[in-house]
């Protein structure tokens, strides 16, 4: 099926219960949440969404929920990633029977595979599913940076329609952009690359902040998409702040406590996650203030 993937996906986080259970009333609140606001997809069971510490049955069911709550409002896509291909290609296959419109597939970890390997990794699960594939590069959680020979190759195969590039490198990005045509799109996987990114041609973000702020990153990622460059740009600083002390550690780690703050999840990690430091939680707390969010969206 088609999908042209524009504008602000939200890479979801999975609330908890104090039990440690996942939280699907917070759940549902926040994807109600995002809807409100704009946002033009949601990426559930991905990074962000601790997707490392969910039973089977839990990605599943966190899958199908998110599913249900948008109510075809806007497109889903499902974080399918690992480092055994067969298990992955796998798994593609059994999502695409849970209702979502598309693929988000993290390059293998720690097995390091060469650029040759990356290729039939992401190849072989293209082959195990209909559903548009969503390629992600971020060679600073995975060790394996899909270079942009290879992008430009798996751009070839009909149902990979698109790279979330977090490779943190400007230069590799527009490499990527000059390699594939005018159909793929290449998304920002960093937020603070938005701006940048869709500057030099990028298509949109799958962004964490917009967990907190979905409406002004969905703003910023459509006035590049207009051209409105001067107004993207004072958005883009406005929101500069937030986006780095959202990264002042390992993500999901200070948007969880962000939106703990913001009244709409409790802050429950699971293992090997821990709770942000004292004086990150501080640093955290006073940018929320400035940006108005302390307990702003609280929702009962």
């Amino acid at each position: 099926m088609p999908l042209d993937i524009r504008g602000c996906g939200t890479a979801l986080v999975t609330p908890f219960r104090r039990d440690g259970t996942v939280d699907g009333d917070a759940l549902r609140r926040l994807v109600q949440f995002q809807l409100r606001e704009g946002i033009d997809f949601l990426v559930p069971c991905g990074t962000t969404g601790e997707t490392p510490t969910l039973e089977h049955g839990e990605y599943t069911a966190i899958i199908r929920l998110v599913v249900e709550e948008a109510a075809k409002k806007v497109p889903i896509i499902a974080g399918v990633g690992g480092n055994n291909t067969r298990r992955v290609a796998a798994l593609a296959e059994e999502v695409s029977g849970l209702g979502v419109q598309g693929i988000l597939s993290v390059a293998p970890y720690y097995n390091k595979p060469t650029q040759e390997g990356l290729y039939q990794h992401f190849a072989t699960i293209a082959e195990s599913t209909d559903l548009p594939i969503i390629v992600y590069n971020v060679p600073g959680r995975t060790s394996s940076n899909i270079e942009p020979a290879t992008v430009a190759r798996l751009a070839k195969i009909s149902n990979i329609v698109a790279i979330k590039e977090a490779s943190g490198s400007i230069t590799q990005q527009m490499e990527v952009l000059a390699a594939v045509g005018p159909d793929f799109r290449v998304l920002s996987g960093d937020d603070a690359f938005t701006f940048p990114l869709m500057a030099l041609g990028g298509a949109g973000i799958i962004s964490v902040i917009s967990n907190e702020i979905p409406g002004q990153m969905t703003k910023l990622a459509h006035l590049m998409l207009d051209g409105k460059f001067d107004e993207a740009r004072k958005l883009h600083f406005e929101l500069l702040p937030l986006m780095q002390v959202n990264f002042i550690e390992t993500n999901p780690i200070p948007v969880k406590a962000a939106l703990a703050m913001m009244g709409m999840i409790e802050e429950i990690y699971r293992l090997p996650l821990v709770p942000l430091k004292s004086e990150n939680r501080a640093k955290l707390e006073k940018v929320l203030a400035w940006h108005g969010l302390l307990q702003a969206q609280k929702v009962t």
